[in-house]
């Protein structure tokens, strides 16, 4: 077995459900505005309490509410070439396909202002990670894969300890499953200041609550071999083989102190071998399959600033979010620390950082004629300032704790949004726009646990005036993704990823 385990996949699920794209961590999909046109930090209306905040200041005094609802259907698809495949029952000389299906059916946001004299006090509610759930009815590749290293390694040892040829191991079976939810729920109260007439300035703090919980089955776990052709149930296999694994590991037990008692060098074949049958020894563990649950949830604050300038036909606006630090807490049935990679990663009682990343945006605005107005904006998500958790086993099997994952990318998500806003008539406004994101993937970084990919996305939608105090919003936004397919590792592994996202929304603003 290598040092992936069968429940990795299942439990190191960083965001299964962002519901558009930003940082590692982070929807920017805050507002049925944002998917009509994307470009908004330099937009100067209620939504601009999440885009613009110092903006807001400049609508003049009043009361403004903006309650949106969007709804959002993603697909993950990951194809997965992986030599031990070749022993899966189902093997069709083609890389595996694994297919995951998110939904996100109700992802609330409400902003609000009260703008008086100088003052503009704001409030804005919205899922700022996650929103829904991300479900693989036949696992991943990283699940097969873990079970196709045990066959592997059940083959290996059966070949060179001699076994008889009907119960040395020739296949696998077995049935998976996944499912993940995370919601990251934002709470952000600020205030804005009107130095003059076409200046202000913002500064807010976020409250950030995460919940998630991962659930994972791995059952009906077989062995194939010449005696049993459709496949014998692991555990009882296991009972079969187990005294064979036990006498090597004693043999080399043994020559091991033969050698120490000498005062010589234990031969290298001895040790990889040894290694080899503790490992066989450490897979009895899953005779009964996997069936896991845990829940994480935590709290994390992060202040904001903001500035707005408008002259003449132009506005400009900048805005930065802070990192906010999150201490997810574990609440789970892996109660005992475990010498393999991520498990003790969601060991009850005990937390991981799961960091927002920090995020800097520029927003210009022009308006040629006072009914069109054209937007563009810049994203940059510090990501790799964010720590995030992950668990390392090294040769002996004993597991590490690092906070520094974001370290393995090239660099922070960088974004380029455009749009325009035409006034058709003095109740009918049209819009749409773009956005390109690129992410600084690598190799080392990306799983199919969970993945983004560099992506171009366009979005429309109209608002309609109803009265001269409530307007009505809709929108449609599609995510166009593309491949990532990473070099084969030393084991022949390689993985390629790609997902599709798409989201309807519908909102209204009051202004009292």
């Amino acid at each position: 077995m290598t040092k992936k385990s069968i429940i990795i996949a299942a439990l190191a699920v960083a965001s299964f459900a962002d519901v558009n794209a930003g940082g590692i961590l982070t929807n920017t999909n805050q507002n049925v505005s944002f998917l009509r046109n994307p470009a908004r930090e330099g937009a100067i209306a209620i939504d601009g309490v999440y885009s613009n905040p110092a903006g807001v200041a400049l609508m003049g005094e009043g009361k403004y509410v903006s309650i949106n609802w969007q709804a959002a259907w993603q697909t993950r698809t990951i194809n997965t070439t992986n030599p031990v495949f070749q022993l899966s029952k189902d093997f069709n000389g083609q890389p595996q396909k694994y297919e995951g299906t998110a939904e996100a059916p109700f992802v609330p946001s409400v902003q609000a202002a009260y703008n008086t004299g100088k003052w503009s006090f704001q409030f804005n509610f919205s899922v700022t990670g996650g929103g829904g759930k991300c479900e693989f009815g036949n696992g991943l590749g990283s699940f097969e894969g873990a079970v196709g290293q045990i066959a592997a390694g059940l083959r290996q040892f059966g070949v060179a300890a001699g076994l008889p040829n009907d119960i040395v191991t020739s296949g696998y079976d077995c049935n998976s499953y996944m499912q993940g939810k995370q919601f990251y729920f934002g709470f952000t109260m600020g205030a804005a200041y009107k130095v003059t007439d076409n200046f202000s300035v913002y500064g807010g703090l976020r409250v950030l609550y995460g919940s998630a919980t991962y659930k994972a089955k791995i059952e009906n776990i077989k062995v194939i071999n010449a005696a049993n052709p459709q496949g014998v149930d692991f555990g009882q296999y296991y009972d079969q083989i187990k005294p064979y694994i036990t006498g090597a590991a004693q043999n080399y037990e043994a020559a091991i102190a033969n050698y120490a008692r000498a005062g010589q060098e234990v031969p290298e074949n001895i040790i990889n071998g040894y290694t080899s049958v503790r490992k066989l020894q450490a897979v009895e563990s899953y005779r009964e399959g996997v069936n896991l649950q845990s829940d994480q949830s935590g709290v994390g604050f992060a202040p904001i600033l903001g500035a707005d300038l408008k002259l003449d036909k132009f506005n400009f606006a900048v805005k930065y979010e802070f990192r906010t630090k999150m201490n997810m807490e574990n609440k789970s049935t892996v109660k005992e620390a475990h010498a393999i990679d991520a498990v003790n990663q969601f060991r009850d009682g005990t937390s991981i950082r799961e960091d927002q990343p920090s995020l800097l945006a520029f927003g210009v605005q022009y308006s040629p004629i006072e009914q069109v107005r054209i937007n563009a904006g810049y994203h940059h998500f510090y990501d790799k300032a964010a720590k995030k958790t992950y668990y390392k086993m090294n040769e002996v099997g004993v597991s590490t704790r690092y906070d520094n994952k974001n370290d393995m990318l090239k660099s922070g998500t960088n974004e380029y949004l455009g749009g325009a806003e035409w006034d058709v008539t003095k109740k009918l406004t049209v819009s749409g726009g773009f956005q390109i994101t690129r992410y600084g993937n690598t190799d080392e970084y990306i799983n199919d646990i969970s993945f983004v990919v560099n992506s171009w996305s366009y979005g429309l939608g109209a608002k309609y005036q109803v009265t001269d105090k409530v307007a009505v919003n809709a929108a449609y936004f599609k995510t166009c993704y593309d491949d990532y397919t990473t070099n084969m590792d030393a084991s022949g592994v390689q993985n390629s990823f790609t997902r599709s996202n798409r989201v309807g929304a519908i909102g209204v603003d009051i202004t009292f």
